[in-house]
Formats: structure tokens, C-alpha cells, sequence
């Protein structure tokens, strides 16, 4: 039997193309391809609710949103550990781009189930009844406890905020959205994008 390098080559694609589906099926990413950009210099802000969640090993973590008191914009910071806080737009932050998530609202702090410890971003909303095509948008926002464990309140999953947002219990479904984010430390620079 006499085998031509045409048989090998016709063979190898087809085992190729079967890994390749075989390995692309069913892949869920680490982090969203859904647009944010924020990033806020705690060097010339000094917030200390902010602070506290880029601070390792704190089992801190903060919620990022946005308000309006008279005409001028603030971040506004809330900690899971009762703490909270608010900082007025500057010249530089107003002429900075800012996507906070899908609807206006970020969970940052660091993980501390895993050394060294990871910082982790994710999005304010609940992973399974948010949907930013519904009409009209309606908010999901989590409540985080002071463990580090992320509630929504609509469909009472709870995900581990210390653990890559995983969901911790409830009923099947989606982990929490995850961005990439980095921190030069508790009073220097977040960046989430």
C-alpha cells in the first residue's frame, strides 16, 4: 500500500480543523469585550474608600459610580465595609474619556483567597438579569457584604468577588463581568479598561 504526502495533508487539516473546534467550543473568557475606560489618580484625590479596596490583603472592596450635586459631578465611592465617599471631578478627569461598565457603576478591590493577591474590576451589574439591550435599561446592581460576597437581589445569586467572580450560589448562570485593571497602590493611580 503505497500512501501519497497528499493523504497526510488532507488528514492533518482535517484533525487540525477538529481541534481547533474542539478547543474554541464552549470558551468562556476571562474578561468582557464590553466597552469601560476609567481611570482616576488617588494621588491627587486621596480618597480613602478607594483607598482601602487597592490597598492588598484589606478584603476591600468599593463600588464606583457616578453623581451630580449642584451642577458638578462627583465619583462616588461605597465600601463593603460601611464606609463611603465622594470626589469631585477635576480639570484632568473631565477631560478624560469614562465608561463605567455597562450602565454607569464598577466593583474594584483586591482578591484574597489566592498569594500574591489579584486586583479584580468588575461591572456593578448582575451578570444574569442585566441586559444592556433591554427597553427600557433597567438596573441590577449587586450588594457586596463585607466577605466579599456580591448579591443580587432580583434573582438572589451571590457571587465570590475573592475568586474571579464565580457564582457561589443560586441557580446556573453566568460568573460576574470581569475587566482588566491595574493599580500602582492605595494612593496612586486605578485603571480599569
Amino acid at each position: 500500500m503505497k500512501l501519497h504526502w497528499k493523504s497526510f495533508s488532507i488528514v492533518g487539516c482535517l484533525l487540525y480543523t477538529l481541534f481547533i473546534l474542539v478547543a474554541c467550543g464552549n470558551t468562556e473568557y476571562e474578561f468582557s469585550s464590553k466597552p469601560c475606560f476609567f481611570i482616576f489618580d488617588n494621588s491627587t484625590h486621596n480618597d480613602p474608600t478607594l483607598a482601602a479596596a487597592m490597598t492588598p490583603y484589606s478584603g476591600t472592596y468599593a463600588t464606583v459610580t457616578l453623581t451630580n450635586h449642584g451642577g458638578a459631578r462627583y465619583f462616588k465611592f461605597s465600601s463593603n465595609q460601611g464606609t463611603s465617599s465622594e470626589s469631585i471631578f477635576d480639570g484632568v478627569d473631565s477631560r478624560r474619556s469614562l465608561i463605567l461598565g455597562m450602565n454607569d457603576g464598577l466593583i474594584v478591590g483586591y482578591g484574597v483567597l489566592t498569594d500574591p493577591v489579584t486586583f479584580y474590576a468588575y461591572d456593578r451589574e448582575c451578570p444574569n438579569c442585566f441586559s444592556p439591550d433591554a427597553l427600557p435599561v433597567r438596573s441590577y446592581p449587586l450588594h457586596i457584604n463585607s466577605t466579599g460576597i456580591a448579591t443580587c437581589n432580583t434573582c438572589n445569586r451571590k457571587y465570590d468577588l475573592n475568586n474571579g467572580g464565580i457564582l457561589a450560589e443560586g441557580e446556573k448562570g453566568n460568573k460576574m463581568t470581569r475587566y482588566r485593571a491595574s493599580t500602582t497602590g492605595p494612593y496612586g493611580i486605578l485603571s480599569v479598561n
